[in-house]
């Protein structure tokens, strides 16, 4: 059974997907073993607290460089046996040190079809308000691997979503997390939890059961 850890700083509606997926079953091999907030008011906790999963804070601002900073979440995950690191609206930045540490074995979810709407300074509403104002038909989200460059890694899963007429910002980002986020993220856990997924040459391949 492998350990996973989901690094939150808000609402925690990616984390309630895997919460639900992990109690219908639905990540087998796998269990949610820690939830680490950098923020103490984020929601979040409070989904995992319900959930009976253990949570952590570790604020940026407790720390008076990224180098101690790196180093305790490095400890807390390792203290707590982490197989998996999953990004669901982390909004710190992770050094290199932890992410070679934990290389290929950290997920992130991103609102967008990478390549597009992605790097730097693309979080959030900002995504959702550059694809409307390029006019796509088509946007989505992508589940990656993360690697030291901002939403560069290997991807594993991409799910499309239509854009409609009279769409705003907001109501994009809620259609793409429903339609999308909320499935492919459960799901790639699952096959990392399962063994079944493989990085070679940058490119993520998913073997067969």
């Amino acid at each position: 059974m492998l350990n996973i850890a989901v690094l939150v700083s808000g609402g925690g509606t990616n984390l309630q997907a895997l919460i639900d997926a992990q109690q219908q079953e639905k990540i087998p091999g796998g269990k949610l073993a820690l939830v680490l907030s950098s923020k103490p008011d984020a929601y979040a906790l409070k989904r995992a607290e319900q959930a009976g999963i253990p949570t952590l804070v570790l604020s940026r601002k407790s720390f008076h460089e990224q180098k101690a900073y790196d180093e305790a979440l490095v400890e807390a995950l390792e203290q707590a046996k982490i197989d998996l690191v999953v990004l669901a609206g982390f909004m710190t930045i992770i050094g290199d040190s932890v992410i070679d540490r934990f290389r290929n074995r950290i997920l992130n979810v991103h609102p967008s079809l990478i390549p597009s709407f992605c790097g730097e300074g693309f979080y959030g509403l900002r995504v959702h308000e550059a694809a409307l104002a390029r006019g796509v038909k088509v946007t989505g989200a992508t589940v990656h691997f993360v690697n030291e460059i901002c939403d560069g890694g290997p991807i594993v899963l991409q799910k499309p979503v239509a854009v409609q007429e009279g769409d705003t910002p907001e109501i994009l980002q809620h259609r793409v997390m429903e339609e999308a986020e909320w499935e492919i993220l459960p799901k790639a856990v699952a096959l990392f939890c399962q063994g079944r997924l493989e990085v070679i040459n940058g490119i993520v391949h998913c073997r067969e059961e």
